[in-house]
């Protein structure tokens, strides 16, 4: 990948601590972080912000400390450019200490230790998905070192965070996230993000498979795409930015974004932010698991492997997923009757109601939109409502497209703080999202539909990927919402 003009990131003196941390005023009191984050529809960086968090301590060395002979799970995958992802289905695990980890990463030797197998030049490991509760058990007290209210959430912190330790090359796979937006702190190291909007899903050829509640996964690897199996993926807008320590990087709702750390050792810290679109969601979620369990289970019951994502402990019974798709379309109809911010009768009917809900099925089928934002399309107006500055940084579209070859670190040129090229490209961005992918669809169907004779037999992982299209189960999930009343 070519390195072209970049998201403007380098804010690296912003980001850390300048002077004594008494000097510090935060950019951003956390109501208007929150206004920020709520309304927000591309990638930011907050900087200034968790100058005064413990947490901005916590290298690996001091985790391995406090996490003294805690067993964590590694996942081990290989260090190549290979332009097929991947998957988590694919890598192998390693159940051992931070320690270990730091010992193995440090010498780069395999040694005697449970990493013994995995030679250091060829291998990376990453600790990911590591939820606080689980990972501290009886050190409640840390979780006061995250400090996610100063962003306008007012409680919450390391309990509803997650933790993510890695080795150079360590990554996960491009896909976007079902339900809620993302903060993402970084704590040591720096982490490169590749990052797609929601109107680019036709070309990141999504996929279910594997399957795991609220990952929608790409077929390509981003950072080394096979153009000529994914000829479509030549239209994506791609987003990159490194994320620095001391940042925290903001990922909308349903961005697709893969994420590879670029020095020896990375510590992220996450919090997914629970929003209103979620309730439906859920439901789709929920259609989703129906679909996958029953119809990957018939095709091979005893090889659950190959297509359960790991983070899943087991598929479940078609009676289990009936239940449990009942229960997420009661908890939506609960919810409406509680907020009262929905009528039910109306969904999908009523123009204007589809137009801040994102609940209109013909405008989902030529392009979806972030639905929790409030569209702005008077250019005047935006610009000056533009909230950018030294400390938001917005993560902007590289201006090349992918090649085959990965790409250097990207640092940002630093010339383009000004409000006034924010506001524009701000509007630009949003104007570009109304018509991007109108014919999306309709063009990945004809390119698809060009294939030699050998490869016509329709899989069951083909007829998957078309069933449970977000697209698809969203549709679903409107018209069994719609076709019930309170």
């Amino acid at each position: 990948m070519a390195a072209g003009p970049r998201a403007t990131t380098d804010t690296t003196p912003a980001a850390g601590a300048a002077g004594e941390e008494g000097e510090h005023v935060k950019p951003f009191t956390p109501e208007k972080a929150k206004e920020i984050i709520m309304s927000l529809q591309q990638p930011a960086i907050f900087c200034n912000m968790v100058f005064d968090w413990p947490a901005r301590h916590w290298n690996a060395k001091h985790l391995s400390e406090v996490l003294r002979g805690k067993q964590i799970r590694f996942r081990m995958g290989m260090k190549n450019t290979n332009t097929v992802p991947q998957f988590e289905t694919t890598c192998s695990y390693v159940e051992a200490t931070l320690e270990e980890f730091l010992n193995w990463n440090c010498d780069q030797s395999r040694g005697s230790g449970p990493f013994r197998n995995y030679d250091h030049s060829q291998f990376w490991a990453y600790a990911d998905y590591k939820y606080f509760v689980s990972l501290f058990e009886n050190k409640t007290d840390v979780f006061r070192d995250v400090i996610w209210s100063d962003f306008g959430f007012p409680g919450r912190n390391g309990r509803e965070s997650t933790l993510w330790i890695g080795s150079l090359g360590a990554h996960t796979p491009c896909h976007l996230d079902s339900y809620g937006c993302n903060l993402v702190f970084q704590v040591q190291g720096r982490k490169r993000w590749h990052l797609f909007p929601p109107e680019d899903t036709p070309f990141l050829y999504p996929t279910r498979i594997p399957y795991e509640e609220s990952s929608v996964f790409s077929k390509i690897s981003v950072v080394n795409p096979d153009l000529k199996c994914f000829p479509q993926f030549r239209k994506a807008q791609r987003h990159t930015v490194t994320l620095n320590p001391g940042q925290v990087l903001f990922v909308p709702r349903h961005w697709w974004h893969y994420v590879e750390s670029i020095d020896p050792i990375t510590v992220s810290i996450n919090s997914w932010i629970e929003l209103e679109e979620d309730h439906q969601a859920r439901v789709e979620e929920a259609i989703t698991r129906m679909l996958v369990c029953a119809l990957k289970t018939a095709e091979d019951p005893d090889n659950t492997k190959a297509w359960l994502n790991p983070t899943e402990i087991e598929e479940t019974s078609h009676e289990i997923n009936c239940r449990y798709l009942n229960e997420a379309v009661s908890a939506l109809f609960d919810h409406y009757r509680t907020s009262k911010k929905v009528d039910i009768e109306a969904l999908g009917t009523n123009e204007e109601h589809t137009k801040t809900e994102g609940l209109n099925v013909h405008n989902h089928m030529e392009v979806e939109q972030p639905h929790s934002q409030n569209l702005t399309t008077g250019t005047v107006k935006q610009e000056a409502a533009s909230p950018f500055g030294p400390d938001l940084v917005p993560v902007m579209p590289s201006s090349e497209e992918p090649s085959t070859e990965r790409g250097c670190i990207f640092e940002s040129d630093g010339n383009s703080l000004d409000g006034e090229h924010f506001g524009k490209s701000h509007c630009t961005k949003r104007q570009r999202m109304m018509y991007k992918s109108k014919n999306a669809i309709v063009e990945q169907i004809a390119s698809n539909s060009t294939v030699a004779p050998s490869q016509t037999f329709i899989s069951t992982d083909d007829l998957l990927d078309c069933l449970v299209n977000p697209q698809v189960t969203r549709i679903v999930a409107q018209l069994l919402i719609q076709g019930r009343t309170l």
